[in-house]
């Protein structure tokens, strides 16, 4: 439901006072946006994702240690999947076209594979 004129015009005036009284907060909150918010939150999943294969690997010292990585690894893959599935197709899009060289932009591309419906209209 969009707002009334009357409306509008008191959260521009909310906005401008904010943008007077706060130059900062107004400057910080108009560079976050959900999509840095959900790529810094994917940084940390894969950092996990990584953390939980090197714990994996020390099964020679524990098992335990093992299964706790094992576990480590599953949650932070359904973060990943969560985060991305959050940010939409356009933003995965936008992502995949910047071109950069990295672990969320590979992911992204991934995802978009998935997604994309097989050869022929079929599943094989």
């Amino acid at each position: 439901m969009p707002l009334s004129e009357h409306e509008q015009r008191i959260l521009e005036e909310i906005e401008r006072r904010l943008a007077e009284e706060d130059p900062r907060l107004d400057q910080s909150i108009g560079q976050y946006t959900l999509t840095v918010h959900l790529l810094r939150r994917i940084r940390w999943s894969l950092l996990g994702l990584l953390l939980g294969f090197l714990m994996l690997m020390l099964f020679v010292v524990s098992i335990w240690i093992a299964i706790a990585g094992f576990a480590l690894m599953v949650c932070s893959a359904m973060l990943i999947y969560h985060y991305l599935k959050q940010m939409g197709r356009d933003q995965l899009r936008q992502l995949e076209r910047g071109g950069r060289l990295s672990p969320t932009a590979a992911l992204a591309r991934l995802t978009e594979r998935f997604r994309r419906p097989p050869p022929g209209g079929r599943d094989s």
